[in-house]
């Protein structure tokens, strides 16, 4: 080990201004190496994510308002885990060298002999301007733009700011921190020349889908923000292209754009359906209901597989039928070409894909993507003396083994997964609701509603659940809802996770948004 290596090395890395997918590809790569990570308020937590499982993590960001750490010691323990050797992600919202402090952290750790790398990152001013729909410098309107603190540091006797140079002209400007010297720093700029018609943009917790754009110019901004009740973190535009937004707004104008969906997927799915409404604008929130584990006993399902060879079709009605069988047949020995002799149906295109991605193309998919569809199709074909393989959840409904049976098919149906009660409901879910801030619940199986309900138990269910859209995936988990006392106003004519996001999207455009 080299002597540089054994001081370690400090990574400054920018998270970017809120969207975790504005991270550098350089700055995922230092916190899947990290040791420690070091992060502060403004930088996404989801972030955390790529450090891996045994990397110490430090908050070091503001509680209530205040720092948690001083300056100070956020440099003094940077040097500390470089000493100890230890490669070390200190991850900062933005950029670091832009209103970051990162040059005092470097300073400190050039002065200690600790080596460092700077990764920038997309700065909230550029990031938040972007989102909110507004060029920071547009041809024919400014060539300029100036990134200003919005608070000074505390002992100062008079300003550090060029006020006059920044109110001449028509440049942008751009504050940072500056809600709570909002009206003050307007002032200045109109004390100073500035028109006090110059459109002014507040963006708060800009790329982020809780993102909150207010309007104005600076003579009324600062009532306008008071009257709003507008909170940091914010940056605060200033010129005339706050006025290009009327014609670029892209994000904020998406259709569930403001809307809060809980997803009650697994945990280990809802993340597949939670990007698709996000992609749409929705703040998708996961609230997973199930928890898909193997059988308590798998003896059925291992001699099944073990005779595959033997069955003229396997049926398979979700992704999790296909993986929980996958992982059975690999865990034999055997693979894809175990099927070689046997038919495979598919029920829905989600479900054809998982298939498809072990080298099967099926031989069968349903048109109507439930049960129902299946023993339809099969009612088309002479299955006598057929034998039929259908790995199942442990509460699956009877209707194929029992439909296919009196079509004269031998059917063996072993459970394939079971599905279990999750320990709690996360926090961020309960809170949405008893806020009742929740616009849309969603529901992809009838076990994540009677999961709900065994969880709530059934009063707490209706009551928790009023003025709030439920969005059922198809006709068996609508008539669940139902069952439970929920209205049901949203179903979609083809039971994929896709069609039930646009089905949602057409009933919320009819809806005005109200704050």
């Amino acid at each position: 080990m080299t002597a540089q290596q054994s001081k370690g090395i400090v990574y400054l890395v920018g998270a970017g201004p809120g969207d975790p997918r504005l991270i550098t590809l350089r700055g995922i790569e230092c916190l899947c190496n990290a040791e420690v990570v070091v992060y502060d308020y403004l930088a996404n937590e989801q972030l955390l994510a790529y450090a891996p499982d045994g990397a110490e993590r430090i908050y070091a960001g503001k509680i209530g308002g205040r720092h948690n750490q001083d300056q100070e010691e956020i440099n003094r323990l940077l040097v500390q885990k470089g000493r100890e050797g230890k490669r070390v992600v200190r991850l900062k919202g933005g950029d670091p060298f832009v209103f970051g402090r990162g040059g005092e952290e470097c300073l400190a750790l050039s002065a200690a002999g600790i080596p460092f790398e700077v990764v920038p990152g997309v700065t909230a001013g550029v990031g938040a301007a972007a989102y909110a729909g507004i060029p920071l410098t547009h041809r024919a309107i400014t060539t300029s733009v100036a990134f200003v603190t919005g608070q000074e540091g505390k002992g100062k006797d008079e300003s550090d700011i060029d006020w006059e140079r920044l109110s001449i002209g028509n440049g942008t400007v751009v504050f940072y921190m500056g809600v709570r010297t909002l009206r003050q720093n307007m002032a200045s700029l109109m004390a100073n020349g500035r028109n006090p018609n110059t459109p002014v943009a507040l963006v708060r917790w800009g790329t982020m889908l809780s993102q909150q754009v207010l309007t104005g110019c600076l003579s009324d901004i600062a009532d306008r923000a008071e009257q709003a009740d507008f909170k940091p973190p914010a940056v605060t535009i200033v010129g005339e292209v706050v006025k290009l937004r009327e014609s670029l707004c892209w994000f904020d104008s998406r259709p569930l754009f403001g809307r809060k969906i809980l997803v009650t997927r697994a945990a280990d799915q809802a993340g597949e359906f939670s990007a698709i409404l996000a992609g749409r604008g929705a703040m998708a929130i996961e609230c997973p209901t199930i928890r898909l584990v193997e059988p308590e006993e798998c003896s059925a399902l291992d001699a099944a597989i073990s005779a595959v060879g033997e069955y003229d079709w396997l049926v398979l009605t979700s992704g999790n039928a296909v993986r929980s069988f996958f992982q059975r047949l690999h865990a034999a020995g055997q693979d894809a070409r175990a099927l070689a002799s046997c038919r495979v149906c598919a029920v829905g295109p989600k479900t054809a894909e998982a298939i498809s991605a072990f080298g099967i193309r099926p031989d069968l998919v349903p048109p109507d993507y439930k049960a129902e569809g299946v023993v339809a199709e099969f009612g088309k074909q002479d299955i006598a003396g057929k034998r039929i393989l259908f790995p199942r959840a442990d509460r699956a409904r009877e209707v194929i083994p029992c439909e296919l049976a009196k079509m004269g098919a031998h059917v063996d149906s072993p459970v394939a997964y079971r599905n279990v009660l999750p320990d709690k409901l996360p926090p961020e879910a309960l809170h949405a609701l008893e806020k009742r801030s929740v616009d849309c619940i969603t529901f992809t199986s009838s076990s994540t509603v009677q999961n709900l309900a065994a969880m709530l138990g059934d009063d707490l269910l209706v009551d928790m659940l009023k003025g709030v859209v439920v969005a059922s995936i198809g006709p068996v988990t609508s008539n669940t809802c139902r069952e439970l006392g929920l209205k049901v106003e949203i179903e979609p004519p083809r039971f994929t996770l896709q069609e039930l996001a646009a089905a949602i999207e057409r009933y919320f455009s009819q809806k005005p948004k109200t704050s």
